[in-house]
């Protein structure tokens, strides 16, 4: 009787200990932040764009001034 016991809890710890399942085949993430992202990067460029033409209106305006300066000065 003991013998059939040891032997019956012997069988159960090796189904127990059996080697786990394979994964399915991997398969890349799908991107799923991209509303976020899209989100958080509109007004980061816009502010890029906006950034590019007050300097362009800052360069016209200093180069005025030194034209401005230029005529003044051969008078």
């Amino acid at each position: 009787m003991r013998t059939l016991l040891c032997a019956t809890i012997v069988m159960f710890l090796l189904v127990a200990c059996s080697r786990p399942k394979p994964p399915e085949k991997e398969r890349p993430v799908e991107p799923q932040a991209t509303q976020l992202r899209d989100a958080i990067q509109a007004p980061i460029e816009k502010a890029q764009q906006v950034e590019d033409q007050v300097k362009a209106a800052a360069d016209a305006q200093r180069a005025a001034i030194e034209a401005a300066e230029g005529a003044s000065d051969n008078n």
